[in-house]
């Protein structure tokens, strides 16, 4: 089955992950049943969530290393609504052009061209929706502790500070650099934890908030049911925004967005409230 991807955490979980409860549900029994023909323990369904900014850090953020030789001020900020998207569907890419994607990133979301070229790393995994953006203005030895700060970056993008879930749309600006003058104590040991470290510091100052994704649910009925329909989703905290008649039927479409983490259980309490009469989709629209 493509659409099934099993990761083993580090504690010695397996995780099975699929399109939703039903999928889950059938995979499992699959499993139980024909393949491991043995009985198996497994938790409830787990929702991922995301973290980003709501606003600009209202202060610039510095870290030290162990060492105390070496500084990093920082700054994060919100990336502008639809950049992310534009990460995720690849028209933003780590790949691009530094020339082309900056003057993308200029044009389209009004980004400072200089800053805008000097984007070191998209993150979590080298792709993701979070840019660390280079604003310092002639710094000694910068490109030495490059990669450090990247490597930094990765891990804080990776495991947020608020619930340690990936970011997203959150970009950081370096905006000043205090290196010691011997290579020795500018090392990945000494930078690495230090970036994390402003990285958070950075998050904690500018509103952090955790995003839950929401699925688009497309519900087909007849007319009678449609108050049922109504009822379940606005116990769900769904938010239905389009209703219509298929032309020349008596059949209902009716189209809403609902949190996944509501997501568990729809389909009984659905089909409970209207008498079976109700079919849905659903497939995962935003954060």
């Amino acid at each position: 089955d493509p659409m099934v991807q099993c990761i083993i955490e580090e504690s010695g979980e397996h995780i099975i992950a699929g399109a939703g409860e039903l999928h889950l549900e059938i995979c499992l029994k699959d499993l139980e049943e024909d393949h491991a023909c043995i009985p198996l323990k497994k938790s409830d369904p787990v929702v991922s969530y995301r973290e980003t900014v709501s606003e600009e850090s209202d202060q610039t953020c510095l870290s030290k290393s162990p060492n105390k030789h070496n500084r990093l001020f920082m700054k994060a900020c919100p990336m502008p609504d639809g950049l992310p998207e534009d990460i995720d569907k690849g028209e933003v890419n780590p790949r691009d052009d530094f020339k082309v994607r900056g003057r993308f990133l200029a044009d389209k979301y009004d980004y400072d061209v200089t800053e805008a070229r000097k984007i070191w790393s998209f993150g979590p995994d080298g792709t993701g929706p979070n840019l660390l953006m280079d604003c310092t203005k002639g710094v000694q030895y910068l490109n030495e502790i490059k990669d450090s700060v990247v490597a930094g970056f990765q891990w804080a993008t990776k495991e947020g500070v608020l619930a340690e879930e990936n970011l997203r749309g959150v970009r950081f600006n370096i905006y000043d650099v205090t290196l010691h003058a011997d290579a020795i104590h500018r090392g990945g040991g000494q930078i690495i934890p230090t970036a994390r470290r402003c990285l958070y510091a950075c998050m904690l100052t500018a509103q952090p908030r955790i995003m839950e994704p929401v699925y688009l649910c497309e519900i087909q009925c007849p007319e009678v049911a449609v108050g049922g329909i109504y009822g379940v989703l606005n116990r769900r905290r769904g938010h239905v925004f389009e209703e219509m008649q298929v032309a020349g039927t008596p059949m209902f479409v009716v189209k809403a967005y609902l949190p996944v983490n509501e997501s568990f259980g729809f389909t009984a309490d659905l089909r409970s409230n209207t008498g079976g009469q109700a079919f849905h989709q659903c497939v995962f629209d935003h954060w």
